[in-house]
């Protein structure tokens, strides 16, 4: 077995609605990727990447009750197994079904979880898995800023709409496990901080850096603290649904994917308001914080920056990235991938999706014309650079990647079966093994 440091992109299938369900966001709209799907995955290539933050729109696809139209999943799947690029598959992505309707929808865990194991015995050869993008996020925007889906503006309605989000997580683990006991979960979270700007400020910033926890702890059965679990109760939980994820621990399964942009950390004032304070402690010291609480392998799983005036900015940013990640690396945490997302530019990611402006952002590898940018030059050049240093000073997880391509070799069909066999942890530090070259399938 060979070492495999995950390299990653992203192409991003964001689809949350707004003006109260009357408009849809559609990222792979925006961006033209229904009509360019070949090319990008061309593009995926030749940067060396073999890793895709990748999913097919959750509101075209599951279409009803036990109902699903795969016809776009079909294709593009088809297509990423013959090039044997490796997915890491985004299931929901800050929107539902209109359907289903919301978050607030207490019958969406159960809904979603069908729609996960379906897609799993529809696409066997997928091992690595993101169900639900950045849980806290989705809940936060949708619920208690009042931006998207149910745009609630209650602390009430963002306890709803976690506890919702985090158990159809869960609940979608534990069905992908059904058809594939190997797979690997990566959590893409915000990794975020809230920085008191002085003194009176002191509390409502603890309390915020508690709430920030609150989804990876339900998520990996971590107990929250006493004012969290009072918080949660006051607004809606009860104890037997706190009780559930507590007693569902899949965190053996796991990789601690945090995402971390310049407007990750917050400046709080006195009366809990909040605005951007730009990177004060960085990626490095937020993700020892993460890590110190879950004991998990680490990929940094999403940043990016604009192309601004100089042309320069990204290129700087993403090496400026990659230092944190090394340096995460030296002080012994078991970080196991990076992502630059994503792919291409977006559109409207300057107003978090919650405006259809179509203004352009110029933060990917290429731009909407398929153009490759410098950031994107600069990232084949570091991936060349240090593919082949980083996975012989890597640690090892218990149960390797496994490729697409190699889904039916004999020893990968054994892992599976062994894994279903033990039912124990399959993974615990360090970055995923897989052979090197393709394998003999016997």
């Amino acid at each position: 077995m060979g070492l495999q440091f995950l390299f990653a992109t992203g192409i991003e299938n964001s689809n949350p609605t707004i003006d109260h369900g009357k408009q849809r966001v559609d990222e792979l709209e925006k961006c033209g990727h229904y009509q360019r799907w070949h090319r990008d995955f061309d593009l995926v290539q030749e940067l060396g990447i073999r890793f895709l933050r990748y999913g097919p729109p959750l509101h075209t696809t599951f279409v009803g009750p036990g109902k699903y139209d795969w016809s776009f999943a079909d294709a593009t799947f088809r297509d990423l197994l013959r090039r044997d690029i490796a997915p890491m598959v985004d299931l929901c992505h800050f929107g539902v079904p209109d359907w289903i309707g919301n978050f607030q929808n207490p019958d969406f865990p159960v809904l979603f979880a069908q729609y996960a194991k379906a897609f799993a015995q529809r696409f066997p050869w997928v091992q690595l898995y993101t169900p639900i993008n950045e849980m806290y996020v989705c809940a936060t925007l949708s619920a208690l800023y009042g931006w998207w889906n149910e745009q609630l503006r209650s602390d009430q309605g963002f306890v709803t709409a976690l506890k919702h989000i985090v158990k159809a997580n869960v609940l979608a683990m534990q069905a992908i496990l059904e058809v594939r006991p190997d797979a690997i979960f990566v959590q893409s979270e915000s990794s975020e901080y809230y920085h008191a700007e002085n003194p009176a400020a002191i509390k409502p910033a603890e309390e915020m850096n508690a709430k920030r926890f609150l989804s990876l702890d339900l998520n990996y059965g971590q107990r929250v603290n006493s004012e969290m679990y009072e918080y949660l109760l006051d607004n809606g939980m009860r104890r037997d649904e706190y009780h559930f994820f507590m007693h569902n621990k899949l965190k053996h399964h796991c990789i601690m994917g945090n995402d971390y942009y310049k407007t990750n950390e917050h400046r709080v004032a006195a009366d809990g308001s909040t605005r951007a304070s730009g990177e004060i402690f960085g990626y490095h010291a937020i993700t020892n914080q993460y890590y110190d609480r879950y004991h998990l392998p680490v990929m940094h799983t999403e940043t990016n920056l604009w192309q601004g005036p100089n042309g320069d900015e990204a290129v700087n940013w993403l090496h400026k990235e990659w230092a944190n990640v090394l340096r995460v690396r030296n002080d012994g945490v078991p970080i196991v991938g990076f992502t630059w997302y994503s792919l291409t530019d977006q559109v409207d990611w300057d107003s978090a999706l919650r405006e259809n402006n179509g203004r352009l952002n110029p933060v990917g590898l290429y731009d909407l014309d398929r153009n490759i940018r410098p950031v994107g030059a600069a990232y084949k050049q570091l991936i060349a650079d240090w593919n082949q240093v980083l996975p012989t000073q890597s640690m090892c997880l218990q149960v390797p990647i496994v490729m697409p391509s190699e889904h039916n070799c004999g020893w990968a069909q054994k892992q599976r079966e062994d894994v279903s066999a033990r039912q124990v942890p399959p993974a615990s530090g360090g970055a995923p093994p897989r052979r090197k070259g393709k394998p003999a399938c016997a």
